[in-house]
């Protein structure tokens, strides 16, 4: 049995939780897929990366879990619910917190404007004080659900137009275009790409894809009401409460549920000729 690196669940309170989540899980995927066409090429950071992040940062994320406030008083000035918005402010938190790593943060949401159109934007730029290259983040907190066989084309999310296909050719044709910004040249690009993948819960034994990232939890999605199972709040969807957040399902609609005991996610759809709530029987 693979034994997991989630260390985000020690902590107590729920916005740590989620910051530690944001700062060491590992992206969900470990490569560019060889079937993508690539125009702008980008990299992903290793879990390795990530695992050191946390190492470094792990003391103050103890602090944070004993006097959240900063935390908190943060987050607030987020006024949008989008949980990958939160995410994005998780993460601009923490590259803010330069005593614990070694980047220096340049700017943060830098829109390209060329004359009166908007060329487009970048999440964060940042100068990398160990090797003291330019880079570019995008970051973004993604759920996919495979179908078929599991090629890249058949992983959507909650909305059927947004594919991890797409996103990443949206990473390499549009995000990652940019040469020069702010009279600094650009010499690494990053995609940081987290969230969850799920697989059909009577799938069949297709071999995973390469570039999915075997260290990431994967969880599963159906339209079958199983037992145990409680609904996930929607911020859980970051990082579950440690604790059940609500009482064992028995009614079911379109969501992500738990089961407390094993830890398990399943992310329940609705078949399209059912009503709006599934009971369980």
């Amino acid at each position: 049995m693979t034994v997991l690196f989630e260390a985000w669940l020690q902590f107590k309170h729920p916005i740590v939780r989620q910051l530690a989540f944001t700062i060491a899980s590992p992206n969900i995927i470990r490569e560019t897929p060889k079937e993508m066409s690539v125009l702008h090429a980008f990299e992903l950071h290793d879990d390795k990366f990530w695992q050191q992040q946390y190492a470094r940062y792990e003391k103050r994320l103890n602090q944070l879990d004993e006097q959240p406030d900063p935390l908190l008083r943060f987050v607030s000035s987020l006024k949008s619910t989008r949980l990958g918005l939160r995410f994005e402010y998780l993460m601009w938190f923490w590259l803010q917190d330069s005593t614990y790593h070694d980047f220096e943060l340049l700017g943060h949401s830098i829109q390209i404007i060329e004359g009166k159109n908007t060329l487009g934007e970048l999440d964060f730029l940042i100068l990398n004080k160990t090797t003291q290259q330019i880079e570019h983040w995008e970051v973004a907190l993604k759920f996919y659900l495979a179908e078929g066989q599991m090629h890249l084309p058949e992983w959507y999310g909650l909305n059927r137009s947004d594919t991890l296909n797409r996103k990443l050719h949206h990473f390499s044709q549009k995000q990652f275009q940019f040469q020069t910004i702010d009279h600094h040249i650009i010499q690494k690009r990053v995609a940081v790409l987290k969230g969850q993948l799920y697989l059909p819960l009577k799938h069949h034994q297709f071999n995973l894809p390469h570039w999915v990232n075997p260290a990431r939890r994967i969880g599963h999605w159906g339209n079958q009401c199983l037992s145990g199972y409680y609904r996930v709040e929607r911020q859980e969807w970051i990082c579950p409460h440690q604790s059940q957040s609500s009482p064992n399902a028995v009614w079911w609609c379109n969501g992500l549920y738990r089961n407390h005991a094993t830890q398990h996610d399943f992310m329940f759809r609705q078949a399209e000729n059912l009503t709006s709530s599934v009971r369980v029987l």
